[in-house]
């Protein structure tokens, strides 16, 4: 688009043509631009998702000795697949947050009911 000489979009005129890995913007969209806000929106989205799905581990989940909610993958699968059908990628970033500690890189239903997901 930047030699497109149909374009009317003088935004592209004034961006640099190719960012380093050393740039502080290198893999980022553009500062106040629609891209931005929807990544925005995006990362708003998925933080919100994370806190219901530990809303549902410490009302659905049993206190263990040690003070920390308990549940088990089979039984949260079954509450929480009915409000979201992205249970699995949720509590991924839940562990990757530190809100949530399970044994396996992955879980899979019927294979993983029984695994422990505590809530931290």
């Amino acid at each position: 688009q930047r030699k497109n000489p149909f374009s009317s979009d003088d935004r592209l005129v004034s961006k640099p043509v190719h960012t380093h890995r050393g740039d502080p913007t290198y893999g980022r969209p553009p500062e106040g631009s629609r891209t931005e806000q929807r990544g925005k929106d995006a990362h708003s989205h998925v933080g919100k998702e994370v806190e219901e799905l530990c809303l549902i581990i410490r009302s659905t989940g049993e206190v263990g000795e040690d003070g920390h909610v308990s549940v088990t993958f089979g039984q949260l699968f079954e509450t929480y697949v009915t409000i979201s059908n992205k249970v699995v990628g949720i509590l991924l970033r839940a562990r990757k947050h530190g809100l949530v500690h399970f044994e396996g890189e992955m879980l899979w239903q019927g294979k993983d009911d029984d695994v422990v997901i505590t809530l931290l």
